[in-house]
């Protein structure tokens, strides 16, 4: 089983090709063991060249809600007035830590993407 590091672009796409080959590999069968090292290499490779950022926490308060059927009102209890619950989802006004808290415990959005400050606003409504 010959397997290099993935080095550049061309070594990566032609992993994710080979990967594509032995999807349907037998595990422990030599075919399953080389789709699991080619996988890890390419996770790392991913991991350096691709990092994934956690979402705004507008953006993940609004997926939250469209993944869990959520409206306002569901929102009212943790961050407060309906009101409320519009100026953040339109980004008026920041979280709180209280309400940071309550949407991780309530709703499980993780709170690394509740307390990412938004990059693309550089002024803050108070």
């Amino acid at each position: 089983m010959k397997i290099s590091p993935i080095k550049t672009e061309a070594d990566y796409e032609a992993a994710l090709k080979e990967i594509e080959g032995l999807m349907f590999a037998e595990p422990d069968s030599p075919e399953g063991d080389r789709l699991d090292v080619l996988v890890t290499l390419v996770e790392a490779y991913e991991r350096t060249h691709y990092p994934m950022d956690f979402p705004d926490p507008v953006e993940a308060i609004k997926f939250r809600m469209e993944q869990q059927g959520l409206t306002v009102d569901d929102l009212v209890p943790v961050i407060g007035r309906k009101n409320r619950v519009y100026e953040i989802l339109a980004r008026k006004r920041p979280l709180t830590l209280r309400m940071i808290e309550g949407l991780h415990e309530k709703f499980s959005i993780p709170a690394e993407s509740l307390l990412k400050h938004g990059s693309h606003r550089s002024d803050h409504a108070g």
